[in-house]
């Protein structure tokens, strides 16, 4: 058994072991995480149960399949993290739970659920920002703290963001149509690859040649660093339907293009963020570049983020791939940090399907996002 050394009363100076739970979408989620007084973090366990197999057929994720997923397994799975956590409920100090952005019916379940453990046991609860948690995840790897500047790349957003701290964010740019990994599983879509598509794309991308097929780099060069991505998903349906039947080798040509385009586009929207972003930085502050999201698991993305974060004197830090893709460690750990703050959300704190991480005020203890703040004792 794993366990904290023993707390002391004050919120910034004791250890917190937190019950983290994420059902946003299609991977319901629970884990185990303690957050040291030192601000470091540790996972003792950290469970997610993928719902691939439920929502292959439709070739995406369909809302209320993965609502009623999430309350068959749910209670399960919280069973299993703290089992393997080597804890009880009594060890448990404070509940997490995803409270937004994300699919309406997979949120209620999980806030529901947490809310409830934290009324019977009269835990703090914390209403979590599933964007806030990406942010905040290398935290938990490397006990990095802000200020950095971070992608948060994922099939649902692309967005470059300034952390100052815990609650406290700048959007500095967003996509103007399409999230990066949206288009990589519409294209696999296209394609036939199957769902999930991202991860497929990648896989076919390593056997293609990426000059093959001149797709558009969307937005390079442009001084604000947005993202767009719709023309390119044009262009690799027109190519697509000009080959008629595409051959295997034609498929892999076609995710290693598209793939390559991506990249570029995506390391050009950064290249400019942190040209930005430097002048914010005080002369003798390191200069930090995070991504996170599941897209940044995307090999060939990652050595293209590297080499610009090389070429502007950044150090680039990227969460494990398991902690990059949907996961609880990541809300528990969002959690910890708040209440290490001494915040904690009200019972009646909503579930957001849109929730803008800029939303959250830059001091979190004005924050404007939950509708009650009150002090951990």
């Amino acid at each position: 058994m794993t366990t904290c050394p023993p707390d002391t009363p004050d919120a910034a100076d004791r250890d917190w072991m937190v019950l983290g739970i994420e059902t946003s979408c299609d991977e319901t989620a629970a884990a185990v995480v303690c957050r040291r007084r030192d601000g470091t973090g540790l996972i003792l366990s950290n469970m997610v149960r993928s719902q691939i197999a439920e929502h292959a057929l439709y070739g995406g994720v369909v809302p209320e399949i993965a609502a009623r997923a999430h309350l068959e397994v749910l209670d399960h799975l919280i069973e299993a993290a703290l089992r393997e956590g080597g804890i009880g409920l009594e060890g448990i100090d404070g509940i997490a739970a995803t409270a937004g952005p994300g699919l309406i019916g997979g949120l209620l379940v999980g806030l529901t659920m947490g809310k409830a453990i934290a009324a019977a046991r009269r835990l703090p609860f914390a209403a979590i920002n599933h964007l806030e948690a990406h942010a905040l995840t290398v935290g938990l790897t490397e006990a990095l703290r802000p200020p950095y500047l971070m992608l948060l790349v994922s099939g649902g957003h692309t967005q470059l963001i300034a952390v100052h701290a815990v609650g406290g964010y700048d959007t500095l740019a967003t996509t103007l149509d399409d999230a990066a990994g949206e288009v990589f599983d519409k294209t696999a879509k296209l394609l036939g690859l199957g769902f999930p598509g991202g991860p497929e794309v990648e896989r076919r991308a390593l056997q293609g040649d990426a000059a093959r097929f001149a797709f558009p780099r969307p937005m390079l060069g442009r001084e604000e660093p947005h993202f767009s991505f719709s023309g390119l998903k044009t262009a690799v349906r027109h190519a697509a339907a000009s080959l008629a039947r595409p051959s295997e080798d034609d498929i892999a040509d076609l995710c290693a293009s598209f793939q390559a385009a991506v990249a570029e586009a995506i390391a050009d929207r950064v290249a400019h963020a942190m040209a930005a972003f430097s002048h914010t930085l005080p002369a003798e502050a390191a200069k930090r570049f995070v991504a996170a999201g599941g897209v940044a698991a995307n090999a060939s993305i990652r050595r293209k983020l590297m080499t610009v974060a090389e070429a502007h004197s950044y150090t680039l830090h990227v969460p494990p791939p398991k902690l990059c893709t949907d996961n609880a460690a990541m809300i528990a750990w969002a959690g910890a940090e708040r209440f290490a703050l001494g915040l904690t959300s009200g019972l009646d704190a909503p579930a957001r399907p849109r929730w803008p991480l800029n939303a959250l005020a830059a001091d979190p203890n004005k924050s404007k996002s939950e509708p009650k703040i009150m002090k951990v004792t």
